[in-house]
């Protein structure tokens, strides 16, 4: 974390803020949302806790391969119910490790208009305080998927409170997903949204198309 944090630091105007909100103990689902390429990276590197990612499995190739293992990330195949990863991710869970996610599934706006089921139910599953974390300036408008931000450029990482997924006992098991995805929708949303106006650095106003096929 150190040494990302450092590289970040002398590449990028990064501000980090609500490190303090993140519980320092227990079982942790960051959620973020996800519009550049460095949004991966940066979500281990700047958390205060040590973080597994899941990482599409494409990634995990040669020399890159090798690191992502090594630093505990988890290859996930995407548009999937991939069990092997759902299983490790839980594991990491229920021993009280923390666990990142973008549930927007791809990088788009990073506005949060629609998420996956994953992040919710892997938080149900390991008994997880979920916590949002919002991603800006790290694609510009008119750049693509998976573009760099220019050198110098403004970014900022803020980690929210923690929220609370509603478990009403009276629904079904697909009820209280769906019930628990849409809060934590409506909570990164609206994380991000307020993280915009506090800091005034926007998210990109197209969805980066052009660039789908350096997606990662």
């Amino acid at each position: 974390m150190v040494v990302g944090r450092a590289l970040f630091g002398v590449l990028y105007r990064v501000t980090v803020v609500g490190r303090g909100r993140v519980p320092k103990v227990g079982p942790v689902v960051f959620v973020a949302n996800h519009a550049g390429f460095l949004d991966g990276p940066m979500l281990p590197a700047l958390a205060p806790r040590p973080t597994s990612v899941l990482v599409k499995r494409e990634m995990f190739k040669g020399p890159l391969g090798a690191f992502l293992t090594f630093i505990g990330h988890i290859p996930v195949t995407r548009n999937s119910s991939d069990r092997q990863a759902r299983t490790a991710a839980v594991a990491i869970l229920q021993a009280g490790g923390a666990v990142g996610i973008f549930p927007e599934g791809t990088r788009g706006r990073g506005d949060v208009a629609t998420v996956q089921q994953g992040a919710a139910w892997l938080a149900q599953q390991g008994q997880a305080q979920v916590v949002p974390v919002a991603f800006l300036g790290t694609r510009a408008t008119g750049a693509t998927k998976g573009s760099l931000p220019r050198p110098g450029a403004r970014m900022v990482v803020e980690f929210g409170e923690p929220i609370e997924l509603p478990l009403d006992p009276h629904l079904t098991g697909r009820q209280r997903l769906a019930a628990a995805s849409g809060t934590l929708r409506e909570a990164l949303a609206t994380h991000v949204r307020e993280s915009e106006q506090r800091h005034q650095v926007f998210l990109p106003a197209d969805d980066g198309r052009q660039g789908a096929d350096a997606e990662a």
